[in-house]
């Protein structure tokens, strides 16, 4: 009677959804009478309200032990499987309710449920295996719709999150469940490998050694704690020989570093912006061009490795690549230094545009006026009138106008102004600009040159 009456009063309060008062009387009536299956049912559904399905589990399945006619506890102890993501156990239990009341439509919703839950971990664990991460995190979403208390869902979920670079959202997850159960090791490597992509390697170990603490045969916590400290270990020894100016060491340490963990982005991102530093140094620069590029697949907002690439492209004379990598870097970062490289950029692209007198004569940039002055005498040689009267009348034509390029670049090389002007990447005419990228030479002083040339060529 007393158990009875304690029943009631938790009916009451259950049906006000005060779900701790009508526990607290369901339990006084267990209490009172540990053999009534009905009591421990009410005290399931109860937990199940208060989202504490494990205990509500419990409950549920004493109450079918004690009578295992009662529909209602293998009902709830089907949805507390469920919940809990153990679909298997939850489709027995609905089978049993079938078995018993084959018309049961609650049941039959339930099964279904239980049917589709199998089927979205078979996708996640296919789509885990091809490296699908959005598949699984699509997955896993639908599975904790019918799934809500299951951790292991949640894990897949917030580990695939932070294997695509969704920091925020793994942490967030990995962190609600470590709110409601501070030692789970799943958890904790979550939180670890977060911290780990994110180039956060002392940090990340501290996690997987207190995840392998929980849990000693949490073989992705060794294999990333393994992994972390092998990363730290070969970037530093590249660095170090990089400070060492041994570029070539360095270069083969970021190689190795690369091979360790392709899932690190951040890590990985810097390490090929590193090699290509140091590839640089090596002169490989279509090398270092790749690996910046390589880098900024990885991560499209590394500024240095945009740097990087951009300094590559002009030392290989690749200006307008060059050009368009400080017009990005100058859009995301509007620096004073920033916007001199990109001036720079433009000038050299500028100047490309145009004759490359120092080309034509075969000398450097740096050359000397009495470098200027025999290489243009070697070249006007090469190309006079006189030395090719026997050729095709192609031929002719050709070594004449190279003949007057030859005088256009003296004309500009050997006037202090003029070169500086052209040096700066100023137009010039006769008075000092181009026009359309050659330099205006009128016919008397082509003439002179041709005089003189003879005579030299004679003499």
């Amino acid at each position: 009677a007393y158990a009875e009456g304690f029943k009631e009063q938790g009916n009451a309060f259950y049906s006000k959804k005060d779900y701790s008062e009508a526990f607290n009387y369901y339990t006084k009536a267990i209490d009172a009478c540990p053999t009534n299956a009905s009591y421990y049912g009410n005290r399931a559904a109860t937990l199940m309200m208060l989202c504490r399905f494990r205990e509500a589990l419990e409950d549920s399945q004493q109450s079918v032990r004690l009578n295992d006619c009662f529909m209602k506890g293998h009902l709830r102890e089907g949805k507390c499987h469920l919940s809990l993501g153990n679909a298997m156990a939850a489709n027995r239990c609905f089978q049993k309710v079938l078995e018993m009341e084959p018309s049961n439509q609650e049941a039959q919703q339930e099964k279904k449920n239980a049917t589709a839950l199998l089927e979205y971990e078979r996708m996640a664990e296919f789509g885990f295996e091809k490296r699908d991460f959005r598949k699984v995190v699509y997955c896993m979403d639908r599975a904790l719709a019918l799934a809500s208390a299951c951790h292991r869902f949640k894990i897949l979920k917030s580990e695939c999150l932070a294997l695509l670079g969704r920091y925020p959202e793994a942490q967030s997850v990995a962190s609600d469940i470590l709110r409601m159960d501070s030692t789970n090791a799943d958890a904790l490597y979550v939180r670890g490998l977060c911290l780990y992509y994110e180039d956060c390697i002392d940090k990340a170990v501290q996690f997987f050694v207190q995840a392998l603490r929980m849990a000693p045969d949490h073989e992705k916590a060794r294999l990333a704690c393994r992994n972390a400290k092998a990363l730290k270990s070969k970037k530093e020894e590249g660095n170090q020989a990089f400070k060492n100016n041994n570029y070539e060491a360095a270069y083969q340490l970021y190689t190795e570093a690369l091979k360790i963990d392709p899932n690190n982005i951040k890590t990985n991102a810097k390490l090929y912006c590193n090699r290509a530093t140091a590839g640089a140094k090596l002169n490989k620069l279509n090398q270092a061009i790749e690996d910046c590029t390589s880098a900024i697949k990885l991560d499209d907002t590394y500024i240095k490795a945009y740097l990087r690439r951009a300094q590559c492209y002009m030392d290989t004379e690749q200006y307008e690549e060059a050009v368009r990598d400080y017009e990005k870097v100058y859009q995301t970062e509007k620096t004073s230094d920033h916007k001199h490289l990109l001036k720079m950029a433009q000038l050299e692209l500028k100047k490309s545009k145009r004759k490359d007198y120092y080309k034509v004569l075969g000398v450097g940039k740096n050359a000397t006026d009495d470098e200027i002055k025999k290489a243009y005498r070697k070249r006007a040689l090469m190309h006079h009138p006189d030395r090719h009267s026997a050729a095709t009348p192609e031929v002719q034509k050709e070594e004449e106008k190279k003949f007057k390029e030859v005088g256009e670049a003296f004309t500009v090389l050997s006037d202090p102004k003029k070169k500086m002007r052209y040096d700066n990447g100023h137009d010039l005419d006769d008075d000092g600009s181009f026009d359309g990228g050659g330099l205006k030479v009128n016919s008397e002083k082509l003439l002179l040159y041709c005089q003189t040339l003879h005579t030299i060529i004679l003499t």
